[in-house]
């Protein structure tokens, strides 16, 4: 392998972009792999054993692959910083600005001019990797035949930084601490220098911003963490996500591609994203959807095997059985098998309505009672940890039961405040009591509007773009979307449905076997609300479930 370090590649502006280069030994030109991120290019190449997430130095930053496999098997690997970042020159404007997207053009433009390539250009690497080549092929640069976005979001405001409007500071732990970015994102189109100042005060008064003092501190201080003072500026969806949103350039996008997660996937960034690439892009594509669990760093050699035998077929024109297979491939918990399907959802399905009912039943049979409701009280952070719910479970299942698809929630209920969290759970629970939970779907109150011309029945959609308080003792109908899953109910286990409204750091935690360090956390009210779920024949909550019959 041949190795060149810190090459300072010039872009369209001048600034210019530091990448390593990894090149096989042997007489060329080569097809090459490409992977752009701001996590720090050096280290993707520390030869080291793969570590479990909790290993204390598991590094989630580390994403890239195997610069030794890659070369091996006949490509060039280049690792590059994002502009801003690292040893990359310019200036960081935070996640997937369109800047971004164009530098990654000049990238592989000025990497086909190389003699050691022989004009064929695909990308790797999961998560922010991932998720920058559906930019990059936005833009359209002719060397580049093919991407493999695994992990990658789709949409910046709904799966990275806001859970059904709420603020997910999941993203704030993981992504902005490490990769701050220089300036602020906002355009004086956007705010005068004095209406920032006002918005800044206006945050700083809120007091559910004021219970988190560490996020407090960041819009007292903008330049602690620039990109996620940025999110919180931005509280409703509009063009500062919408530029750091892959799926607004879909109709750009027309190269093969390869996109991949896993059920939960740190609830609905990346697994959500990945179910849309696939209904969004009109190009040739598989997906693959496997276990609940986070990815060893470095990534398993598995990664690097399945990248050669996707850019074998792409760049090098070999047969590799690649897009013979079903474009689908699943893993179904509870059977622990792999399934391999044509479509999503699956032609199949037998969308099935769940009511909720008194003594926390749930049942295919709606209620009769004109009057029947059930509540908790839940206090904020400052005064508790224990999260109250409702919780409502069918009774044990006569059959094994298979749940394939986009779930959602059709949930009347009131509150005593004007703002809550609506937090949801899917379980499926043992004969024993032993809970694992499926998935999860989130609705702030206040962004409860529809837009249906962009719903199903099985996957409402909230524009965002702006708030609605609750007038409190009203009851009001609210369309939850949980993130979709694919798992067997065994014949006397129970499907659950738990109603929360809090949740918080380290809460909750994998069920016994399954590695998942990565959930979400969200700012919840720093108010005591008190909420009724409703259940009566005028106010027929219910859960809409992806119900695949037995032997199809």
């Amino acid at each position: 392998m041949i190795v060149e370090q810190d090459l300072l590649v010039p872009m369209r502006d001048g600034v210019r972009i530091a990448a390593d280069i990894y090149r096989p030994a042997g007489d060329g030109p080569f097809p090459v792999l490409v992977a752009i991120s701001p996590y720090g290019k050096g280290k993707q190449s520390i030869q080291t054993l793969p570590q479990p997430p909790g290993s204390p130095i598991w590094d989630g930053g580390v994403e890239a692959g195997d610069p030794r496999f890659l070369t091996a098997n006949g490509y060039v690997h280049v690792i590059a910083d994002c502009r801003g970042v690292n040893k990359s020159e310019g200036e960081y404007r935070g996640w997937m600005s369109k800047q971004e997207g164009e530098d990654g053009y000049d990238l592989i433009e000025w990497i086909a001019a190389q003699p050691w390539c022989d004009g064929n250009v695909g990308m790797v690497g999961i998560s922010y990797f991932g998720t920058i080549q559906l930019h990059v092929a936005a833009e359209k640069p002719p060397a580049l035949k093919a991407i493999m976005p695994w992990n990658a979001v789709a949409d910046f405001y709904r799966e990275a930084t806001h859970h059904g409007g709420t603020i997910q500071t999941f993203f704030f732990d993981l992504y902005t601490r490490s990769t701050n970015g220089n300036p602020i994102s906002v355009t004086p189109e956007e705010c005068t220098p004095e209406e920032l100042v006002q918005r800044m005060e206006e945050l700083k008064a809120d007091p559910d911003m004021r219970m988190y003092t560490h996020l407090w501190h960041l819009v007292d201080n903008p330049n602690v963490n620039p990109s996620f003072f940025d999110v919180l500026l931005h509280p409703f969806d509009g063009p500062f996500y919408w530029e750091r949103s892959a799926y607004t350039r879909y109709d750009d996008i027309q190269i093969p591609f390869y996109t991949r997660s896993a059920w939960w996937a740190y609830a609905h960034m990346h697994l959500t994203g990945t179910f849309r690439h696939l209904a969004g892009i009109k190009a040739p594509a598989k997906l693959e959807i496997d276990r609940p669990v986070d990815e060893e760093r470095p990534l398993a050699r598995s990664y690097d095997e399945e990248a050669v035998r996707w850019y074998d077929y792409w760049l090098k024109g070999i047969d590799t059985g690649v897009m013979d297979e079903p474009p689908l491939r699943l893993f179904v918990m509870g059977s622990n098998t792999w399934r391999q399907e044509q479509e999503w959802p699956l032609a199949r399905t037998e969308w099935t309505t769940f009511h909720l009912r008194p003594w926390g039943g749930l049942t295919k049979e709606s209620e009769s009672l004109a009057e029947s409701s059930d509540e908790f009280l839940q206090q904020p952070l400052s005064q508790t940890l224990k999260i109250e719910s409702v919780d409502y479970a069918t009774l044990p299942l006569p059959q094994d039961t298979e749940v394939i698809g986009p779930i959602s929630l059709r949930l009347f209920a009131a509150i005593d405040e004007d703002d809550t969290n609506w937090i949801v759970a899917l379980e499926d629970v043992d004969p024993a009591g032993n809970a694992r939970e499926l998935t999860r779907g989130y609705l702030k109150a206040s962004h409860r509007e529809v837009d249906r011309e962009q719903s199903q029945p099985w996957e409402p959609y909230h524009p965002h773009l702006k708030a609605e308080p609750v007038t409190p003792g009203e009851i009001v109908e609210y369309e939850i979307a949980l993130s979709p899953t694919a798992n067997l109910f065994r014949r006397g286990h129970r499907i659950r449905l738990r109603v929360m409204s809090m949740d918080y750091r380290g809460n909750p935690r994998p069920a016994p076997g399954v590695s998942v360090v990565h959930y979400p956390w969200h700012v919840c009210s720093s108010r005591t609300v008190r909420h009724t779920i409703f259940h009566d024949a005028n106010h027929p909550s219910s859960l809409l479930l992806p119900i695949i019959p037995a032997g199809s």
